[in-house]
This record gives structure tokens, C-alpha cells and sequence, in this order.
């Protein structure tokens, strides 16, 4: 009897633990259940969706040239006397820069001056002839066919003269060929003909090359072009329109820049490389940069209109894709697989995925996941000030990291990584 009481009490006892530990084990399985339920809404800042109107900064490579640039050719023969200039220093256009035997073009000049007086002589002489000739015959002293001749003399001379003021006015443009000028004004190279030399007309003496202005012509791709087309078409003003001259430096020095603006927009598209040409002026006036150097044509102001746009920090990947995380009725997140277009400074275009009046998360989406309760701050639209904060807090982050390691590193203690990895 006892040993079946005895019995008895430790049945009740070893039941009286077992609902004393499931009761504990519910109330530990619920404790995380209730932690979670009662976890705060993560802030961050919440935009929605709305088309607008997002400028681009697009820049495209060309190669730097000076359009007026001026190769100078001798038009007339003779000894080259005289070199006017140093070369690569910088002339203005009308400088005298050489000199070719202007003693004999200056004799010739004087010897078809004198052939016009001659006959500018000639054809008073035949204008005086014609005159009495007329007198004689309506007094019918002489004959019809003697007038005649007298009108067919003045006429001869009158085309002698004619004839002399041409060879003149050719002769005295020998003359000024004889002193080689500039057309332009720029950067003189080097002679190509050494004084004491004969030239002839044709020969290569020097190239000019203008530096302030410069002009660049480079490549748009048609969207672009259509894009500004648009844009100046809808009232734009093209003075809006601003290039930036971007030169890299030389063994890594400070990269240089011209500011300047586009003057030049084609109006066909280039069959085989879907490129519009396009122009832009830079002023230059210390020479900062020279023509043949590669550089990178920068506009600013050019626009896309209409497009649906957010941070690009927004921007995650996920299994599908390209993700954003948007608010659903109840202000909790969940992965939106969108298609993406470009990328304008800070935003990031997306072409498919989200419509107006979409509410995306644009702040910083690290430790966020779908499911997770939100409390959506306001968005000002300043999408670099987002980026430039998520970076700066990235930057602390990793210098707090690399502090860390060196103190430990400094007590002797092995950094998490290192641990793990023994």
C-alpha cells in the first residue's frame, strides 16, 4: 500500500514538473512572438512616386581641336628675305610674318602704273581724234568710213586702259603677297622655309593655330539630341545650355576645366553610329589647354521630361533584379522588382516597376526587410543630400571598424574575423 502511494506521489510529481516546464517553454516561445509585435517602426524617409522633370550632367569624349586654324602658303615667288616672329610665340591677325623679294614686285608695280598713263594717253589722244572727226563730218569734210574708224580707235583705247588698270591692280596684289601677314590670331609653329630661301607659290611656311576661342565638336547619342531638341523647342533658352571642358592631369596632377557653352546642333543622325553632331565654344584665354588633346565635353541643363525617378541609394538588388522597397495600406515594406533607365547625378531613373503614387523608401535601406513595420518620414527632394549622408555614414562606420581593429590589434587580441578563422 505504501509503495503504491509512494508510487502515486511521483507520478504526481514528475506530471506537476512537465506542465511546470511546457508552461515555461510556451512562455519563452511567446516572449519573442510579443518582443517582435511590440518592436518600433523603423524611420526613414518615404517619397511618393510623381512624374517630373530630372536634369542630366552628360559628358562625352572628343578630341580638342582648333577649327580656325591656318596654314600660311606663299602666293608668289621669290627669295624669302625676312622671318618676322619667334617661333610659338602669339601673333594678331594683320602681324607682318614674312617678307618675299618686295623690291621686284614694287618694280613691277611702277612699270604697269606707267603702261596705264600710257594708255590713258593713248585714249585722250582718240577721244580728241573722234570729237573733230565729228565736227569734220557734219561739214562733210570727211567721209562716214573715216568717223568710223575714229569711234573704233577711241574704243580700242578706252579697253587698253582698261586692260592696264587690271595688270595694275594684279600687279600691286604681288606686291602685297610679297609681305606674308596673318589672317588669324593664335600660336605661330615652327618655319617651315629658312630665310635666304627660294619659295613658290604654293609653298608651306608656317601654321597658326588660334587658342582663345577653342571649338570642340563631339558625338550625341540621338536621344540626347532629340532630348535637347525637345527641350529648346518647349521655349528652353539655349544660353541654359552649359559645356565644361574637363582635361585630365598630367601624372595625376589637378584636372583643368573651361567653361563654355553649345552654339552647334546638328539636325541629322549619323546612319552608322546613331550619333548627332553636335559643337561647343570654350574661352581660353591664358592657353590652358591645347588643340589635340583628348578631353571630355560636359552639358549641363540638358533634361529627361516626364520620368519617375528616386535616389539612386534606394536602389538594391534582389533575386529577381533591381528592387525598391514601397509601403503597403498597413506602412510595411516589401521588395519591388523594377527596370532601371539612367542615371542622373544623385537619381536614379526607373523605367518600369513603380507608378505615381507609389509611396518608395529613399532613405537609407540598409537593415530593412520585407515585412517590416515603417514609420515614413517626409522626403524634401534633395536626393544628394540622401546620398551624401548615407556615404558619410558609411565613412564613420568603417573608420569606427578600422579603430577598433587597431585596438585590438594594440591589446594583443585577435580582430572577429581572426578569431573565427582559429
Amino acid at each position: 500500500m505504501k509503495k503504491m502511494i509512494h508510487s502515486n506521489r511521483a507520478s504526481l510529481v514528475t506530471l506537476v514538473a512537465a506542465l511546470a516546464l511546457a508552461a515555461c517553454g510556451q512562455e519563452q516561445a511567446e516572449a519573442p512572438e510579443q518582443s517582435q509585435q511590440e518592436a518600433p517602426a523603423h524611420k526613414v524617409a518615404v517619397a511618393e512616386m510623381a512624374r517630373q522633370d530630372i536634369a542630366l550632367n552628360k559628358s562625352y569624349p572628343s578630341l580638342l581641336r582648333s577649327d580656325n586654324e591656318v596654314t600660311l602658303v606663299a602666293r608668289v615667288n621669290g627669295s624669302l628675305e625676312e622671318r618676322h616672329f619667334e617661333p610659338g610665340q602669339m601673333v594678331e591677325k594683320g602681324d607682318r610674318l614674312y617678307t618675299i623679294e618686295p623690291d621686284l614686285y614694287q618694280a613691277t608695280v611702277n612699270q604697269r602704273e606707267a603702261d596705264l598713263q600710257s594708255a590713258q594717253a593713248q585714249l585722250s589722244r582718240a577721244q580728241r581724234d573722234a570729237q573733230r572727226f565729228e565736227q569734220l563730218l557734219s561739214q562733210n569734210s570727211v567721209s562716214r568710213q573715216q568717223y568710223d574708224q575714229a569711234l573704233a580707235d577711241q574704243r580700242v583705247a578706252q579697253a587698253s586702259v582698261a586692260q592696264a588698270e587690271a595688270v595694275l591692280t594684279s600687279a600691286n596684289l604681288d606686291l602685297g603677297y610679297s609681305q606674308v601677314t596673318a589672317p588669324v590670331s593664335g600660336m605661330i609653329g615652327l618655319s617651315q622655309i629658312n630665310v635666304g630661301n627660294v619659295v613658290t607659290s604654293g609653298t608651306e611656311l608656317a601654321t597658326i593655330t588660334p587658342l582663345d576661342p577653342l571649338e570642340v565638336r563631339f558625338q550625341l547619342p540621338q536621344r540626347d539630341a532629340f532630348e535637347l531638341r525637345r527641350q529648346l523647342s518647349q521655349g528652353g533658352d539655349p544660353s541654359d545650355i552649359r559645356a565644361r571642358l574637363s582635361i585630365p592631369g598630367v601624372s595625376g596632377g589637378t584636372d583643368s576645366e573651361l567653361e563654355g557653352h553649345l552654339d552647334f546642333l546638328g539636325s541629322r543622325v549619323d546612319s552608322g553610329t546613331s550619333t548627332v553632331q553636335a559643337s561647343a565654344t570654350f574661352e581660353n584665354p591664358e592657353a590652358t589647354v591645347l588643340p589635340g588633346q583628348f578631353v571630355r565635353v560636359s552639358i549641363e541643363g540638358l533634361k529627361r521630361f516626364d520620368v519617375m525617378a528616386v535616389p539612386e541609394i534606394a536602389v538594391t538588388q534582389g533575386l529577381m533584379g533591381p528592387q525598391v522597397l514601397v509601403l503597403d495600406d498597413e506602412n510595411k515594406a516589401r521588395a519591388q522588382t523594377i527596370s532601371l533607365g539612367e542615371v542622373a547625378g544623385p537619381w536614379q531613373l526607373i523605367r518600369e516597376g513603380v507608378e505615381p503614387g507609389d509611396r518608395v523608401i529613399v532613405g537609407d535601406p540598409a537593415g530593412l526587410s520585407p515585412g517590416m513595420a515603417i514609420d515614413p518620414q517626409p522626403f524634401d527632394g534633395d536626393a544628394a543630400a540622401v546620398v551624401e549622408d548615407v556615404e558619410q555614414q558609411e565613412a564613420q562606420e568603417q573608420a569606427e571598424a578600422a579603430q577598433a581593429m587597431e585596438a585590438g590589434a594594440a591589446d594583443g587580441q585577435p580582430a572577429e574575423g581572426e578569431e573565427g578563422a582559429q
